[in-house]
């Protein structure tokens, strides 16, 4: 295969133009291309008036290394087919079934892999089927009733399922571990374009869809997914896991994968209690802030609305003055904010944004880096601690409705009593109050020097109408599971996983770490016997 880089084209070309474009490059016919095949796409919008895809493209032709000669051009090199290995089997012995706790991405991705080499896992939810856990959470957000298994951040598909679905991630991918997470997300019914598309997302809505048919298919080859199974203890003996209490029933099991997610505090607590070795670790904690969809496209795009491109993102940083970091996370374009709640007395929202990401407006995590300084507590999870103080105090400002306050009456400290031009887009209900009071003040000076700053880059983005909404706590997990180089605990037999043990950051490099831990099973252990 030929690859070529940078080719740019209108961002409202057909498919005949990016083949005739190839074709240019490489001082070919059109008929002489035998297949294309679009490796990445990203937008180009540094010229508004002129907005550009830039591609890149694998094209097979005949005699690939007599056209390479004839075009020499840097961006036309030939390229070679990289594919994903699940490794060979171990060759140790296991008594039992490998058991994983947990059906987020980081799970659901190890299970799938063990399931189809063989190994028929045993997946523990604490929370409901995807369907029945949908059912709970619009209880909720209608009527503020919290099931606290089954609930935004618990339940099948994992805290990514009532998100945006974004698929983007700054992790290296030499083995092609990316690839392979985006091809089984499109095996299992997503898009086709997240293989290619620079920022590629599902929704909410269709991953629904993409999770139960990942728990059917571990299903049928043999494993097995328990829904309402909260794992309540840990059998360990002589420094090596023998099983798990669930639901009342001893699972026994040598191999324990704790896909456990960043927001299962109680499970901490327990593995904390059992001599599990933990560590606290740095997050982000902050609010989520609401701009009008239309004008974050005229800032990015040029025009308020785009028919090809949709609605636009964006990323931001910024060192603050107090020297902390400053930096969106998790914007959904044309998206909701949600009450993300999962421990009673206690509120935390999120972003959440559907396929179409039709909504009227745009929302994002304005969040700020802290530390196990600022804790004010200590041990492995004196982060836990410290997300629980700030989600009992927004709970109380507005008895358990999302607070939420104006931009520009949160500088000036000031309670706001009306919406300005940008309408509220909500998930759950919510009222008026002063967010400042429940924010350590080095947290209030970070997110303002933020907002300053992001408004010379997004214009409007300071606009005082703009809506703040807190508290933004689960960003990642406060907690680090600690495994070696195997990727196992010094507690032999459990294998920390995903984003609640620290080791991934979204749903893209949980899902990742999921492969990486199923690979590290089936490298040491023989698959069982049918």
């Amino acid at each position: 295969m030929i690859r070529i880089n940078q080719l740019k084209l209108k961002v409202d070309h057909t498919e005949e133009a990016l083949w005739s474009k190839a074709a240019k490059t490489l001082k070919l016919p059109v008929k002489e291309i035998e297949s294309l095949q679009i490796i990445k796409q990203s937008v180009d919008a540094r010229k508004k008036e002129e907005l550009h895809f830039t591609y890149t493209v694998d094209v097979k032709v005949p005699n690939e290394k007599t056209v390479l000669h004839k075009v020499n051009n840097v961006n036309v090199i030939l390229s070679e087919k990289k594919e994903y290995h699940f490794p060979a089997k171990g060759t140790e012995k296991m008594s039992s079934r490998p058991v994983i706790i947990g059906a987020g991405p980081a799970g659901l991705f190890c299970g799938v892999m063990l399931a189809r080499n063989g190994y028929r896992p045993i997946l523990l939810e604490r929370g409901e089927s995807v369907d029945e856990r949908r059912k709970a959470v619009d209880e909720f957000w209608k009527n503020g009733i919290l099931k606290p298994d089954s609930n935004v951040q618990f339940g099948e598909g994992g805290a990514g399922t009532f998100s945006d679905g974004k698929l983007n991630t700054l992790v290296k991918d030499p083995l092609m571990r990316n690839r392979k997470v985006l091809e089984l997300f499109v095996e299992f019914g997503a898009d086709p374009s997240i293989l290619y598309i620079n920022k590629p997302h599902i929704g909410t809505d269709v991953l629904s869809g993409i999770v139960k048919r990942m728990r059917e298919e571990i299903n049928r080859l043999g494993g097995e997914v328990r829904f309402n199974s909260r794992v309540t203890d840990f059998m360990i003996k002589d420094g090596k896991i023998t099983g798990v209490v669930a639901g009342g029933e001893e699972i026994p099991s040598e191999i324990l994968v704790l896909a456990i997610g960043h927001s299962s505090r109680d499970t901490f607590e327990i593995l904390e209690s059992r001599g599990v070795p933990m560590e606290a670790k740095a997050f982000a904690v902050g609010l989520r802030i609401q701009h009008p969809q239309k004008s974050i496209n005229k800032c990015q795009y040029g025009v308020e609305d785009h028919s090809v491109l949709g609605a636009a993102d964006y990323k931001l940083t910024h060192k603050s003055k107090n020297g902390r970091g400053v930096y969106t996370f998790c914007m959904c374009p044309g998206g909701y904010v949600v009450n993300a709640s999962s421990e009673d007395k206690m509120l935390a929202v999120n972003g959440m944004s559907y396929h179409d990401r039709a909504g009227e407006n745009a929302n994002s995590a304005l969040i700020v880096t802290v530390t196990p300084e600022d804790f004010g507590a200590t041990g492995p999870l004196s982060g836990v601690h410290y997300q629980r103080e700030l989600e009992k105090a927004a709970y109380l400002s507005c008895a358990g409705k999302i607070p939420i306050q104006l931009y520009g009456d949160f500088v000036k400290g000031q309670l706001s009593k009306s919406f300005g031009d940008v309408e509220p887009a909500f998930k759950g209900q919510y009222d008026f109050t002063s967010i400042r009071d429940f924010l350590p003040p080095y947290l209030t000076e970070s997110l303002i020097d933020g907002v300053e700053a992001f408004d010379r880059k997004i214009r409007g983005f300071k606009r005082p109408d703009a809506i703040l909404a807190g508290v933004e706590s689960r960003t990642s997990s406060p907690v680090r599971i600690p495994r070696n180089e195997e990727f196992e605990s010094s507690i032999k037999g459990i294998y920390p996983c995903g984003e609640g043990a620290g080791y991934a950051g979204g749903i893209t490099s949980a899902a990742m770490d999921g492969l990486k831990v199923a690979e590290a099973i089936a490298t040491r252990f023989q698959r069982l016997p049918i």
